[in-house]
């Protein structure tokens, strides 16, 4: 496993998984700051990942997208039940995406 200069955010279990391959993984707990930043830039990694997905592969990235939204929704301090409350109060409020509605501005 590869991984930039600087490091990479990766789940909790990979320095585990890569010891018992064989390896000697280097790592290190993130701080605050430097943890924000690495889930902000793991978004976008996942998020790439879904454009990229086939339709077999896109669930699994999907899911990806889920699990780093929950902990940056987490780092501020929001749980699952809150965020989903949240979502719901904007879906019931504007809708959601479901009705394929494509806005070509206004007359």
């Amino acid at each position: 496993m590869n991984c930039p200069v600087d490091g990479k955010l990766v789940r909790d279990e990979i320095p585990r998984i890569i010891q018992e391959s064989g390896a000697d993984p280097h790592w290190h707990v993130a701080g605050p700051q430097e943890y924000r930043r690495r889930l902000r830039h793991k978004l976008s990694e996942e998020v790439r990942e879904v454009l990229g997905a086939d339709e077999s592969s896109a669930p699994d990235e999907l899911a990806d997208v889920m699990e780093v939204v929950h902990a940056l929704a987490g780092d501020l301090g929001v749980g699952p039940e809150e965020l989903e409350a949240i979502r719901k109060s904007k879906a019931a409020a504007r809708g959601g995406f479901a009705g394929r509605v494509v806005w070509m501005g206004n007359r």
